[in-house]
């Protein structure tokens, strides 16, 4: 592993020179590096000592916050990011994200499955707390009160820090809104899928919602399932492979001319096509930590160069008008002054 700073114990100590580029999380205190290392190929297609190997890379780099679920890989995600904080000594450096409501013993969002399903990640996790909590999905069959009351609960009993929502709805965040007025827990960021090749889901109401409410929209999948990064043509995806399909949807005329903007935007600027894609998400309005994903040390390096990237105001608007899908009329103003 290239460039890799290990100490005589096995911990990994941080880059000395990293600038401070950090980005605080809707109205915690919680402050992290601006990218989160996603642990969804941990223990899936990534075994256990190379997930070990990104992490420590990860760290090395700036990076503080990694985000899993107690449903990637059947929990085998929690188990390996909980033995390399254990094994490195680095619980209080490092945020962790997790997920409840997936998990096929815990499924959906009733007080006892939150409480059984944190309690479970706690023990895969190896620790005693967990700084944001999501619920990974909404729960039409239990109401949000419920589901808040029980993190209220695990709030004041120290397991959790912070609230967030994965793939709620506008309707859904503005319910939880109101309820929370009353002093239960609010959303202090919500995860959804935003990228260049998908845009629609987080601008228009969910980024008016969390400008207003001081919410981080945190975006997922902002390869585009890989598009955006190591795929560059039909032969590089695998039809076995369910990110590889996702990713091929993506390469008719549009997905075509993106990849050409980004490829003379990256060569303008002497980086990776990866790197411009997620520059250009971490410049958008109420963005706070966007989650990636690698399976390699040369894809985790090209990624966590994105934040300290300057992409000029001419190749933001280039990004910005061929990421417009014909008939679409996103919002390109949506960028951070």
């Amino acid at each position: 592993m290239s460039g890799e700073n290990i100490g005589t114990q096995g911990g990994v100590t941080p880059a000395a020179d990293v600038p401070d580029v950090s980005r605080t999380i809707g109205q915690t205190d919680i402050s992290v590096f601006p990218l989160a290392l996603g642990g969804a190929v941990f223990g899936w297609t990534l075994p256990s000592g190379r997930s070990i190997d990104l992490l420590d890379r990860f760290v090395e780099l700036g990076g503080r916050m990694v985000d899993t679920s107690d449903s990637y890989s059947s929990g085998m995600s929690e188990q390996i990011i909980g033995k390399w904080m254990r094994e490195r000594g680095n619980r209080s450096d490092v945020v962790v994200a997790t997920k409840v409501g997936r998990h096929p013993d815990f499924s959906g969002l009733s007080a006892s499955n939150i409480v059984e399903a944190v309690d479970a990640s706690l023990e895969r996790l190896q620790t005693d707390y967990i700084d944001l909590l999501y619920f990974h999905a909404e729960d039409p069959d239990v109401s949000l009160e419920e589901s808040l009351s029980a993190v209220e609960n695990l709030i004041q009993a120290g397991k959790v820090r912070a609230l967030g929502a994965s793939n709620f709805s506008a309707d859904r965040l503005l319910e939880a809104r109101i309820i929370a007025a009353s002093g239960l827990p609010r959303f202090e960021a919500v995860a959804l899928e935003y990228s260049l090749l998908r845009r629609d889901i987080v601008e228009g109401n969910i980024t008016m919602m969390a400008i207003a409410q001081q919410m981080s929209i945190m975006p997922y999948f902002i390869l585009a399932n890989g598009f955006l990064g190591r795929h560059r043509n039909i032969k590089s995806f695998n039809p076995n492979d369910t990110r590889s399909r996702r990713a091929a949807q993506h390469g008719g005329r549009h997905g075509t001319h993106v990849l050409r903007v980004l490829d003379n935007v990256a060569m303008a600027q002497g980086v990776d096509i990866s790197t411009v894609a997620v520059a250009w998400v971490l410049g958008r309005s109420a963005v706070g930590i966007p989650t990636i994903g690698a399976e390699s040390i040369r894809e985790l390096e090209a990624l966590m160069h994105a934040p300290h990237l300057q992409l000029s105001r001419q190749q933001i608007a280039d990004l910005d008008r061929a990421s417009v899908e014909q008939g679409r009329n996103w919002l390109p103003s949506l960028n951070r002054s």
